[in-house]
């Protein structure tokens, strides 16, 4: 598996912000989403077999893995790391763009070990043609869906999918960094959205940069 970096740290998004958690980054994206704030994984990488970013998973003292990119699903041996890590009492997070066939994940086990993150594209992003929403609706309650949102227009879109799929999964609304995150959280307020607002909690601390 090419692998562009694993490190410890704090995850600074979503429903498990502030969680400590070691990181597994694959090199690779079918998409190319217009502010991808992770490009540096594109390319490059260092080719890793599943027992080899076990052994250095293992080296952190935390159940708590994000499977993430690039997008890590691509991955031929994508399947065999998760279910590697689930057998092995991890609580595993994937982070997924929504663009691609989540079957074979949601039938692994112990289910409630494992939480689909998915990224709905929005208009900003220029990959919204690439969204598979009908995936949202077999989320389980435990997963989360996530909006990053830059503009008016992103907003929009966001609060039409919000509407009109069902999803038992969380929803989570969060700010391009850097981009317009009082008046993110002002529109949510004024439209009563049933979602949760995120910032990344890493940049806060850390600044944007790899390996945070």
């Amino acid at each position: 598996m090419r692998i562009t970096e694993i490190f410890y740290s704090l995850q600074g998004e979503g429903l498990l912000a502030g969680v400590p958690t070691v990181f597994v980054r694959t090199t690779g994206c079918h998409l190319r989403c217009s502010w991808c704030d992770t490009a540096y994984s594109f390319y490059g990488g260092e080719e890793l077999s599943v027992d080899e970013i076990l052994d250095e998973v293992r080296q952190h003292p935390t159940d708590n893995v994000c499977f993430t990119g690039g997008e890590p699903l691509i991955q031929d041996e994508a399947p065999e790391l998760v279910e590697t890590l689930l057998n092995e009492d991890y609580e595993v997070v994937i982070e997924t763009s929504g663009s691609l066939d989540l079957s074979a994940y949601r039938e692994m086990q112990p289910r409630e070990n494992l939480r689909l993150s998915v990224d709905v594209k929005l208009p900003s992003s220029e990959m919204t043609d690439e969204n598979e929403l009908g995936e949202l609706e077999h989320l389980q309650p435990h997963d989360q869906v996530k909006f990053v949102v830059a503009s008016q227009e992103d907003y929009d879109y966001a609060k039409s999918v919000i509407d009109k799929v069902s999803t038992q999964a969380p929803i989570v609304v969060q700010p391009v960094w850097g981009k317009n995150e009082t008046w993110l959280a002002e529109q949510i307020l004024e439209d009563g959205l049933d979602v949760r607002f995120s910032m990344q909690m890493h940049k806060l601390l850390w600044g944007e940069k790899p390996g945070v």
